[in-house]
């Protein structure tokens, strides 16, 4: 696969959010994936056309992970598609809704912004915010856990 075509793949990722792709031509294969704060990262495999022995690779151990802070028991908010979270309609705008403040069922907290279209996301439960799980402008995936309804 061409250099060119690889880079167009990567900005192909990184400008509609998604999390992960993968193409398979022929007897190439690429998988490009990103982590919520790397940049996507190509991964390029190409079936052996000649027999030779290939090295094991030693197995790594996973890093450790930081204790998560204790969530606040209550309803989640998921996120129903893949985009960037966005708390207030425009930038230097007022929030939807803070933490502590009531929201009704139906009622507009947040918006996800979805190739190149901004999604209201209404509260599905009356309730308080008990918080919010996602920074603004952070790339959210489908079921992401967004807000804590009580």
């Amino acid at each position: 696969m061409d250099l060119r075509k690889l880079k167009k793949l990567i900005d192909l990722v990184e400008e509609s959010g998604i999390a992960e792709l993968e193409i398979t031509e022929g007897e190439e294969k690429v998988r490009i994936s990103r982590g919520s704060t790397l940049a996507p990262v190509p991964v390029v495999t190409q079936a052996m056309v000649a027999a030779a022995p290939v090295a094991a690779a030693a197995p790594v151990a996973p890093p450790a992970e930081p204790a998560a802070p204790a969530q606040p028991e209550g309803h989640l908010l998921k996120s129903p598609m893949v985009g960037t979270f966005y708390r207030s309609p425009n930038p230097g705008a007022k929030s939807f809704v803070e933490v502590g403040q009531t929201v009704k069922e139906g009622e507009t907290v947040c918006i996800i912004e979805a190739m190149k279209l901004l999604n209201e996301i209404e509260a599905d439960r009356s309730g308080v915010i008990k918080a919010i799980l996602v920074e603004n402008g952070q790339p959210v995936e489908y079921g992401h856990q967004l807000m804590v309804i009580g």
